[in-house]
């Protein structure tokens, strides 16, 4: 029994790169599949993925170059990012495709809306590469806007913490795990979510975002049979 029938998963390009910090580690990656992969058998739940580009790329902090070029190498950074989860998958035997925001004919499927829920329908996993394929707009922009186009139950953020927390529980030993939150305190008190953009996007569309801990195995089956992990933004 399950709670979602379509979910949007956001990935960070750092989570593929394991113990490495930077580039990509394809026993990592293919651990992150392996675990995705039986979650869609066990539940039969349709997932589709944004990947990020920081194990490759951090553009923004770099304030020598042209944001919009800075912008489009991080893009062709979550691409690579796209195509290895893609490859993991068809190793361990699942059907995946690669759609980008930027057309890329050679290596992936541009995005077309309707060709991605037509995927889903056949089971299908889709790894979504180049964020919106616009400049100024975050991976995690992208998932919002991805799960609203694709009719998504939820936005799972994947992250290395159980959820949102009052404070940097690394930095502050008496911060607080917050259990359930409201997208309007998410972006009064500034919490680091999201960003403002998305978070806004996944208010108007009313799209629930779970936040949780990806390096404890299970929390994503847990997470789409209607366990109480992490922290819902709603």
């Amino acid at each position: 029994m399950r709670k979602y029938n379509r979910v949007l998963l956001k990935l960070s390009g750092e989570s593929l790169a394991g113990t490495k910090g930077m580039g990509i580690d394809f026993e990592k990656v293919l651990d992150i599949c392996k675990e995705i992969k039986e979650v869609a058998i066990h539940t039969k739940v349709e997932i589709a993925i944004v990947v990020g580009g920081g194990n490759f790329w951090r553009g923004r902090s770099n304030k020598q170059m042209d944001s919009c070029t800075s912008d489009h190498i991080g893009m062709l950074g979550t691409t690579m990012n796209a195509l290895a989860l893609d490859d993991a998958f068809k190793q361990l035997g699942f059907e995946s495709r690669v759609q980008t925001g930027i057309e890329m004919r050679q290596i992936a499927e541009f995005y077309i809306r309707k060709r991605t829920i037509r995927h889903l329908d056949k089971g299908r996993i889709v790894v979504f590469g180049c964020g919106t394929g616009n400049p100024f707009f975050s991976t995690d922009t992208a998932a919002a806007l991805r799960a609203a186009e694709i009719n998504a139950d939820v936005v799972l953020k994947a992250t290395n913490v159980d959820g949102i927390y009052t404070d940097d529980p690394k930095k502050n030993k008496d911060a607080a795990k917050i259990d359930e939150i409201k997208y309007i305190d998410v972006l009064n008190k500034k919490l680091n979510v999201m960003d403002s953009t998305a978070t806004t996007l996944c208010m108007d569309n009313n799209i629930p975002i779970i936040v949780y801990n990806m390096n404890t195995k299970g929390n994503l089956e847990k997470i789409i049979k209607g366990e109480e992990i992490g922290t819902i933004v709603h």
